[in-house]
């Protein structure tokens, strides 16, 4: 009596719980506008961390909003797939209050573990830094080309 080993499958291989992009942005909530593109949320994955590994976000509603109230400059990355929206629905307009850019990621998830951290995270605030400064002005002439919300 031995134990027959199953054969791993291509998806057990490469991790198999990595969602496509086209499945994250079909969870995504209806005030997710504006929405960064594949490309534009992996930039944004990049720089936040980077950002987060010399200490340089702003993580959660509580610790952003108050950055936000101060006046502190960045770029804030929400998670689209937040629920229930009214956690953070109030934030999107005081960045329009400020003029700060702004734009939704598809995941919470992705978004926490880009800033080194095991738990989800709806909103981030990326600070600006002299360390990654090629990675955050590209990020940020993108995220202010983006089309606003009516």
């Amino acid at each position: 009596m031995t134990k027959v080993k199953k054969e791993k499958t291509g998806e057990e291989e490469t991790g198999g719980t990595e969602k496509s992009y086209q499945e994250l942005i079909a969870n995504v909530n209806p005030i997710a506008n504006p929405l960064a593109s594949r490309k534009l949320s992996k930039k944004l994955y990049k720089c936040v961390k980077k950002a987060a590994k010399i200490k340089q976000i702003r993580r959660g509603v509580k610790e952003v909003q108050k950055f936000i109230n101060k006046g502190e400059r960045g770029i804030v990355v929400f998670a689209g797939d937040t629920l229930p929206i009214d956690v953070y629905c109030h934030l999107p307009i005081m960045c329009e209050d400020r003029n700060m850019p702004y734009a939704y990621v598809p995941s919470k998830v992705d978004l926490g573990s880009s800033a080194g951290s095991k738990r989800p995270t709806c909103v981030i605030m990326i600070k600006p830094h002299d360390e990654y400064k090629d990675a955050y002005d590209e990020c940020l002439e993108e995220v202010t080309s983006l089309p606003k919300p009516i």
